[in-house]
């Protein structure tokens, strides 16, 4: 295998996969039919994540091809010095070597996830999970064929089809060399990983997202921010778990009253504090604990807040640190709010949906990262690369 492909060759085989999915999209959907029949869980967001229709299809081939139009991540210069001597110091992008994605349940992982990390000039390791391996095996078939058609090595993407303990022995011992890891799915599989991986590690985080409705809040836009957030898409980190209403809202409780009966209509279950004991359609929450928790389901907890402050440390108490929202018509408050809020995505108004690298304009993304270290929320092509130091002399010593 070559130190590291040319950007043209890159770009080729990623231009070939984009054909070859579209050429063989029914083979796709036909072995994502036989993971669907032999998924037998009642996770919701679970079976949203696993299934592959047209339109995932068509989002899977605009992936690469935007891809491909990109510029090269790889030997962008970052900086540059001449020392005293006369030296030349430049410091470049540089691919990282060998990542591993271990995911869960999603096909178009194999597809979007991958084809970042190939144009960013890196081998690909990808470890499904068992539930989609079917559907992720037909996407690896067709990778190695465009890779085969361009005169390319296939080992430069590599399908681990491993059981627990052989992904557990692996992260431990590798055996072939694996710069980065980035797991993909639930706080399971990430704890997982992260307990026995030999190498530094990505953490694409929980959601359990907060809607800070402030006291001067737009009501109408409060109320379809937050049913965007909760029912977009149940199954993505970016939806909203939790809202906080400001007490000295006016006309709070119409406000309240047209967001219960709107949830209701799309069937979410709707849990609250004490606040909201007089509403027969809300459970009272019976353990405090489950505002850190990430639902990915129909489900929401309401609860009053006394102030701004008091909301920003509630939501940097409980929540995974992903995305956060304020509605105000205050634009100081606002600012206030997003510089204290301790999340990598922090909103003034706006859906927390937005957090998705293609939204954000990065042309898609890996993963969305809740550490920070070493980029924090999406995490897009210019991000999937370290740098090297490159210094020209003439027989300069020190």
């Amino acid at each position: 295998m070559n130190t590291i492909l040319d950007i043209s060759e890159r770009n080729a085989v990623l231009k070939k996969m984009a054909a070859l999915i579209a050429e063989h999209k029914d083979t796709i959907i036909e072995a994502n039919k036989s993971d669907l029949n032999s998924y037998s869980g009642d996770d919701l967001a679970m079976g949203d994540r696993l299934k592959v229709d047209d339109s995932k299809i068509d989002i899977m081939i605009a992936s690469l091809e935007q891809l491909a139009s990109q510029e090269d991540p790889v030997g962008v210069e970052r900086f540059r010095f001449t020392h005293d001597n006369g030296m030349q110091v430049y410091n470049k992008t540089a691919s990282f070597g060998t990542v591993l994605i271990i995911y869960e349940s999603r096909p178009d992982v194999t597809v979007e996830a991958a084809g970042i990390a190939f144009k960013s000039g890196n081998k690909i390791l990808l470890k499904g999970g068992k539930e989609s391996l079917q559907s992720n095996l037909a996407i690896v078939k067709l990778w190695h064929q465009a890779l085969k058609d361009n005169n390319i090595s296939s080992d430069w993407i590599e399908y681990l089809n491993y059981n627990r303990t052989e992904t557990q022995s692996f992260l431990e011992k590798p055996t072939q060399n694996v710069d980065l890891i980035i797991p993909r799915g639930g706080e399971k599989l990430i704890a997982f990983v992260k307990k026995h991986a030999t190498c530094p590690v990505i953490v694409s985080g929980r959601g359990n997202n907060f809607v800070y409705v402030h006291k001067e809040a737009d009501r109408a836009l409060a109320l379809d921010n937050i049913i965007n957030g909760k029912t977009d898409k149940i199954s993505a980190c970016n939806a909203v778990d939790k809202v906080l209403i400001d007490k000295n809202l006016p006309n709070k409780e119409d406000f309240v009253k047209n967001l219960i009966i709107t949830l209701k209509n799309f069937n979410v279950e709707i849990l609250g504090d004490a606040s909201l004991s007089k509403y027969d359609e809300v459970a009272q929450i019976s353990n405090p604990n489950i505002w850190e928790e990430e639902f990915l389901d129909y489900k929401i907890v309401i609860g009053e807040i006394e102030n701004a402050p008091e909301a920003v440390s509630k939501i940097n108490k409980f929540s995974g640190g992903h995305s956060a929202a304020i509605i105000t018509r205050n634009q100081k408050e606002a600012e206030s709010f997003m510089a204290s809020v301790d999340c990598a995505a922090v909103y003034h108004n706006a859906s927390t949906r937005f957090t998705d690298g293609f939204q954000l304009g990065l042309g898609g993304e890996l993963a969305i990262s809740t550490d920070k270290l070493h980029q924090r929320g999406p995490i897009g092509l210019q991000h999937l690369v370290t740098n090297k130091w490159y210094i020209h002399g003439d027989g300069q010593i020190r």
